[in-house]
Parts: structure tokens; sequence; C-alpha cells
């Protein structure tokens, strides 16, 4: 404590909500880790762990997502990054929150969607028993969005359970990527891009 480490490269205080004297893009910008060849070769990896863990940026990554997501009536979050901004995000709202899991992580029965990613293939899983999804307006939460694929796979995922996804939402968008013409005609919204 007193270091001025311990809330980043901005110091302590310098922004206290989205509207504050840096735009909160800059703010993910300052407090993300980048880690070359993670997880093979060729990757970089965005790892926001940083901005989650500094009480100034997970505040304004939160209060920004809070104003997209108005409206929903549940926040679905994305294993496993995903998960602790849609609690915020849904906690502020007093919405429930969804946890999209990867496989084999939840109990029989369970609906499935296997997809590709940028660097191999993956499978999502939510609960086939226990939520009413139908008719339900979610907003999915993650946080980062590449080629597509996973937020894609959510999304086909909660409509085939009966939920009308009305949105997505990321912390950090990989532009070179596609990811978002990949889910159009789905909204997306994006804090910052990299």
């Amino acid at each position: 404590m007193g270091s001025g480490l311990e809330h980043g490269p901005m110091g302590a205080g310098r922004v206290t909500s989205v509207s504050g004297n840096a735009p909160v893009a800059d703010l993910i910008a300052s407090l993300t880790r980048y880690v070359a060849d993670f997880p093979q070769p060729g990757v970089q990896f965005k790892d926001l762990t940083p901005v989650f863990a500094d009480r100034n940026g997970m505040t304004a990554v939160t209060d920004a997502l809070v104003e997209f997501a108005s409206g929903a009536d549940l926040v679905a979050g994305i294993d496993s990054r995903g998960f602790l901004v849609a609690a915020a995000v849904a906690g502020r709202l007093g919405t429930g929150i969804l946890a999209i899991r990867k496989s084999g992580k939840l109990p029989p029965p369970v609906h499935a969607e296997q997809y590709d990613l940028e660097y191999g293939t993956a499978t999502l899983e939510i609960p086939a028993e226990g939520i009413d999804l139908r008719g339900r307006n979610v907003v999915i939460i993650d946080d980062v969005l590449a080629t597509g694929g996973t937020l894609g796979a959510a999304t086909r995922l909660l409509e085939r359970a009966g939920a009308n996804v009305t949105a997505a939402a990321v912390v950090v968008e990989l532009t070179a990527l596609g990811g978002r013409e990949a889910l159009a005609p789905l909204p997306v919204h994006s804090l910052s891009s990299a």
C-alpha cells in the first residue's frame, strides 16, 4: 500500500468512473497484461485479470456494461472470465445470472454447443433442467471477442433453449479477427479494441 502500483500504472483515484478523466478504453488498455505465445505459439493473450483486480478498472467496466445491458431479464456470462463481469452487471441490474460453462463442468442433463476457437475447438453447456429460458431477454457478456466462435455458440445455445438473445457485450474486441461480422446481425458492444 502507498506505492502507487496497487491500482495499476494510472495510480489510485485517477479514474473514478466511466465519465471520469480517462475513457474506459484507456483504463482497460493501461491495466491489460499482454502475454505472447499463450495459450499456444502465435497467439497474444490479453490478460484482463489486472483490470478486474483494480477497483477503478472493475467499476468502470461494470458501469459501462450496466448501461448497455439495461432491460435484460437475465445476464449470461461465459466461462470463466465472463462470469466475473456478468455477475457484477447482473448484481447492479437486479437480474439473475446464467453461467455458460465449458464442457464437463455441469451435472447432466445439459444443452451443449460445439464450436471453433481461433486456436482449437471447444464445447459450451447450460443446464437442460431447472432454468426456464423461454421468452427471456438475455444479454451475453464475455471478456474478449476474437473470431466470434464462443459468442456465436453461446447465442445458438441460449436460443435453442428458448431465450431471446438481445445483444452481446465484451470488454475487449480483437477487431482484426472479424468476430463482430461473424455474429451479425446480433448487436455487439465492446468497451475497447485491440
